[in-house]
């Protein structure tokens, strides 16, 4: 085997940590702050929608949207981005990174703002239109998945890859903060300026018509970081792997590079064979790639899906949590503004103590633990937790014992994302050939997609109470909670099973793990 690596790739791998390392993080991480944002915006403004477009003056309750408009609403963007994952992964092998990074954006910013307008007042021309701009949304944040993972990969050292990665992936916590206090402050300034009785005292009056602003404007603002990025975007040479090692232009790849990195870099005199030898250029379908990468994809796929089973469905039951320990009061002691700001502290609150802890503790150690191991880790430690908020769950709804179920359930999200959340999305962008990087981490992130989509409606109605006199509105008898979380517990359990298949990349060069370097003499 001889070892032949590009010197300008080289370059990279070695370069010291630098200005232009923190630009890219910045640059590719605001991309996932405007999809966190986006994706996790709509589950704080449900209820007002509920309230404001499915009101019944003779129900005892506030209004609330039907199952089918729920799942609509909550799903179609998930939908979106599992398209967008497959499309736009391809693409970016096709065209290069940086083309389709910017036609991302731009669907991004315009779907934002889009959704937040809507033809008619009448709840299905609203709701119409929420869902059409929320699809064509999450297309476009679903391209940014395997692009921003790629091309932070590319960009990265060998030493400090991993952290690199995470911190774009980080942003997804800054973006769910954002989400949390954007609505906070929306619905603080008009609960001051339109003060309105509680749904028990007034059912009418209980939800002014000025909130119909209110979701507008939280749903748009995610268009806002996006469109500030959009200059940097353009600018950002293409990547030096996918010029040379696709595009085959190893002149300009030296060049760009030379810029980036502030220094002289010569070009190679052998270098045209090592990028042109035949036996690199296996596709995706072919025995090759099945025998180099076959089990390492399975193993990012199926451990993306299981994972994003659990993490969606945890999202779920939250605001049923957060009800059941009376951190948010029942509907009807609250007027429809003030219930957006209670759904909006509770989350932002979970958050601050454990969904963005985790993140960062991922960054931090990355590139000490290694990927499988904190992949590992993660996944037991939530098949722990789940198993033991499952199993006395009973337990945990007393009253007296809410600080402990609030206590377990932050853990379990802070080893999602101090774990699998993290690992599934930063491996992909690390082990496969460049040519074939962006598909197959789009590939990979897709299959997580799937498996939101089970979680988010699967257990939407599996956790459903048996029985029939307590289900939500329209909605058939379920399984319960307890025995979904145990089936969640049991997910997890298969998801640490299936992290062998999946390579340790820390401390390699990107084409050593990909095989780029191995031609067989």
């Amino acid at each position: 085997m001889a070892e032949q690596q590009l010197g300008v790739l080289k370059a990279l791998d070695v370069a010291k940590t630098q200005l232009y390392h923190f630009t890219a993080i910045v640059i590719a991480g605001m991309g996932f702050f405007t999809d966190a944002y986006d994706l996790f915006c709509v589950s704080l403004v449900t209820k007002l929608l509920g309230r404001l477009y499915y009101f019944n003056p003779l129900s005892e309750k506030p209004g609330s949207l039907p199952p089918h408009v729920a799942a609509a609403v909550n799903g179609v963007a998930l939908c979106g981005t599992l398209a967008g994952q497959l499309f736009f992964g391809w693409l970016g092998d096709k065209l290069g990174r940086k083309k389709v990074y910017g036609i991302t954006l731009i669907m991004m910013i315009v779907c934002s703002v889009a959704s937040g307008l809507s033809f008619g007042s009448k709840a299905k021309g609203v709701m119409t239109t929420l869902c059409f701009f929320r699809f064509w949304l999450g297309f476009g944040i679903g391209g940014d998945y395997p692009l921003s993972a790629t091309i932070m990969s590319e960009y990265a050292n060998k030493k400090t890859r991993g952290a690199f990665i995470a911190a774009v992936f980080a942003m997804q916590g800054v973006g769910i903060l954002a989400g949390g206090f954007v609505a906070l402050a929306v619905s603080s300034i008009f609960d001051k300026n339109f003060p309105a009785p509680t749904y028990a005292v007034n059912r009418a009056l209980s939800t002014p018509p000025q909130a119909d602003y209110i979701w507008r404007i939280i749903v748009m603002f995610g268009a806002l970081p996006a469109a500030m990025t959009y200059y940097w975007r353009m600018k950002m040479p293409e990547t030096a792997r996918y010029t040379a090692l696709v595009a085959k232009n190893i002149k300009q790849a030296t060049q760009d590079m030379s810029k980036v990195l502030q220094v002289e870099l010569e070009m190679e005199e052998r270098a045209e064979d090592i990028v042109k030898d035949p036996r690199l250029n296996y596709g995706l379908f072919s025995k090759e790639f099945a025998k180099r990468h076959g089990l390492p994809l399975l193993g990012c796929t199926s451990t993306w899906f299981l994972l994003d089973i659990a993490f969606y469905s945890q999202n779920l039951f939250q605001k049923d949590i957060f009800s059941a320990i009376g951190w948010i009061p029942k509907a009807a002691t609250m007027n429809g503004i003030h219930e957006v700001f209670m759904i909006a502290r509770a989350q932002t609150l979970i958050a601050l103590c454990s969904t963005v802890p985790g993140y960062w503790f991922t960054v931090a150690f990355i590139d000490i633990m290694g990927r499988f191991a904190i992949q590992l880790m993660g996944f037991f430690m939530m098949t722990v937790f789940m198993f033991a908020i499952a199993f006395p769950y009973d337990h945990w709804i007393k009253p007296d014992n809410r600080i402990g179920f609030v206590v377990m359930y932050s853990l379990t999200f802070f080893f999602a994302n101090f774990g699998p959340n993290a690992t599934t999305f930063i491996v992909p962008a690390e082990i496969f050939p460049a040519r074939l990087r962006s598909t197959c981490h789009g590939i990979s992130a897709a299959t997580g997609k799937a498996g939101a989509i089970v979680g988010a409606f699967g257990f939407l109605y599996a956790a459903q109470p048996q029985d029939k006199t307590k289900t939500d509105a329209g909605y058939p008898p379920g399984i319960g909670v307890k025995n979904s979380l145990i089936m969640l517990g049991v997910i997890n359990f298969v998801g640490m099973l299936f992290t062998f298949l999946v390579p340790e990349p820390k401390g390699k060069s990107l084409e050593e793990l990909s095989g780029e370097t191995e031609v067989e003499k």
